[in-house]
C-alpha cells in the first residue's frame, strides 16, 4: 500500500517542497511552447493558491519546482464571500468568478448557510497546499497540451515526487540552486540564465516573481534566518549577483574583485572547477565534493530523499512521522553522502540512506 505523501506537520508556519513530475515514458514532448505556458499556468496558480515558487527549471522531459507553502489561515482570517470572488476573478477569471458569486448568493438568498460554506471550503481547499497545487498545474496543462496536439490520456507519469526542505538557508539555497543548475548538468548551457525556462533566467530577464523569489534566497543566511538586511531590502542588482555567485561557487567578494579586474565572465571561472567526471570519480571513491561542485552532478538526495535539511530538523520531522517507520529504526537523519563541509552546520542531511544510483 502505497504511504500518503509527506507533508509538513501543523507546527511549521511555512513549508518548502521541492516537486519533480515527469511526461510519461519520459518522452521529450515539452518544447519551446510548451514550456513557456506551462511558466504561465504555475504562475496563475501560484497566485492563487497563496504559494510562492522559489526555483523552477522546465526540461523537455519533466519539471521542478521549489515552492514555499504557508499554513493556511485561521477560519476568521479567511475571505469574506466578496473576498473570495475577488480572488478568482483575479487569479482565474470571469467566468468562474461570475459562476461563484452566483452560487454564493443564491445560497445566501436560501438561508442554506451549509451549501455556501461547503462551497467555500471546496474553494478554499484548493488553496496552501501542494498537493492541490500540483493537481491542478499538471490536468489544466494536459489539458492544454492534449488540445494543441489533438491527443488524449495522461500526459504525466505517476504521482509527482516531493521532498520537504527546511527553511533555514543551507539547505533551502543548495535545493535551489540544484534546481537552477539543471540545465547545466544536462549540457544544454554552460550557464543558467542561458536558458530561459528557470528561475534565475527569469529573474535576470526582470520577471518581478522570480527577482523577489532571488532577493529572498540571497538575503538568507546558510545556517538560519536572515542577514541583517531583509530580502526586501536587497535590490535586484545586488540580490541577483549575490545568487549568481552562490550557483558558481564563489565567495561574492572574490567574484566582485574578480569581475572588476578582469571583467571575465562567470560561466569561465565556473567552467575552471574540476570536470564533472572527475567529481563523480571522487564521488564513486567515497570522497567528498565542495557543494558547488556537488550540484552539478545529478544528486538523488535531492529528488528522493524525503526530507532534507540539517540533523536537529530531520529528526524533528522523524518523530512527527514516527508511525512511518519500523520500531527498529531510532532516529531520522541520514547524512547525505558526498557532500564536504567546514562544519557541522554545513552538513546536510535526509531521511533515506540510498545506496544505488545516487550520484550521476
Amino acid at each position: 500500500m502505497r504511504l500518503r505523501r509527506l507533508k509538513a506537520p501543523a507546527f511549521l508556519p511555512v513549508a518548502y517542497y521541492h516537486c519533480v513530475s515527469r511526461v510519461v515514458d519520459r518522452q521529450f514532448v515539452l518544447g519551446e511552447e510548451e514550456k513557456d505556458k506551462l511558466i504561465e499556468y504555475m504562475r496563475t496558480y501560484e497566485r492563487f493558491g497563496g504559494l510562492r515558487v522559489i526555483s523552477y527549471c522546465i526540461m523537455s522531459n519533466h519539471f521542478h519546482i521549489l515552492v514555499e507553502v504557508p499554513q493556511r489561515p485561521d477560519s476568521a482570517a479567511l475571505p469574506d464571500d466578496a473576498g473570495l470572488v475577488a480572488k478568482v476573478r483575479g487569479c482565474l477569471g470571469d467566468k468562474l468568478a461570475n459562476d461563484l458569486e452566483w452560487q454564493l448568493e443564491l445560497h445566501r438568498e436560501q438561508g442554506n448557510t451549509s451549501a455556501a460554506e461547503e462551497l467555500r471550503e471546496r474553494w478554499f481547499g484548493r488553496m496552501w497546499d501542494i498537493s492541490a497545487f500540483m493537481k491542478v498545474l499538471k490536468q489544466r496543462f494536459t489539458q492544454w497540451f492534449n488540445g494543441k496536439h489533438a491527443r488524449r490520456g495522461t500526459l504525466w507519469e505517476d504521482r509527482f515526487r516531493s521532498v520537504l526542505v527546511e527553511g533555514k538557508g543551507q539547505a533551502l539555497r543548495a535545493m535551489a540552486a540544484y534546481i537552477d543548475l539543471n540545465p547545466v548538468r544536462a549540457k544544454i548551457c554552460d550557464d543558467p540564465k542561458d536558458y530561459r525556462w528557470c528561475g534565475y533566467a527569469e529573474a535576470v530577464a526582470g520577471g518581478n516573481e522570480a527577482r523577489e523569489a532571488v532577493a529572498f534566497l540571497a538575503a538568507l543566511n546558510p545556517h538560519g534566518g536572515m542577514r541583517p538586511e531583509s530580502a526586501a531590502a536587497v535590490k535586484s542588482k545586488e540580490a541577483l549577483r549575490r545568487w549568481r555567485c552562490h550557483l558558481f561557487g564563489i565567495p561574492e567578494n572574490e567574484i566582485r574583485e574578480k569581475e572588476e579586474a578582469s571583467k571575465c565572465e562567470m560561466a569561465a571561472v565556473y567552467r575552471d572547477r574540476i570536470p564533472r567526471e572527475k567529481a563523480l570519480e571522487v564521488l564513486a571513491r567515497g570522497g567528498k565534493l565542495s557543494q558547488a561542485d556537488y550540484l552539478r552532478c545529478k544528486v538523488r538526495y535531492f529528488s528522493d530523499g524525503a526530507v532534507i535539511g540539517g540533523k536537529a530538523f530531520v529528526d524533528e520531522m522523524f518523530s512527527a512521522f514516527r508511525e512511518r517507520f519500523g520500531p527498529k529504526r531510532k532516529d531520522g537523519a541520514r547524512p547525505v553522502r558526498g557532500l564536504r563541509g567546514e562544519s557541522k552546520d554545513d552538513l546536510l542531511f535526509n531521511f533515506r540512506q540510498l545506496r544505488t544510483r545516487v550520484f550521476g
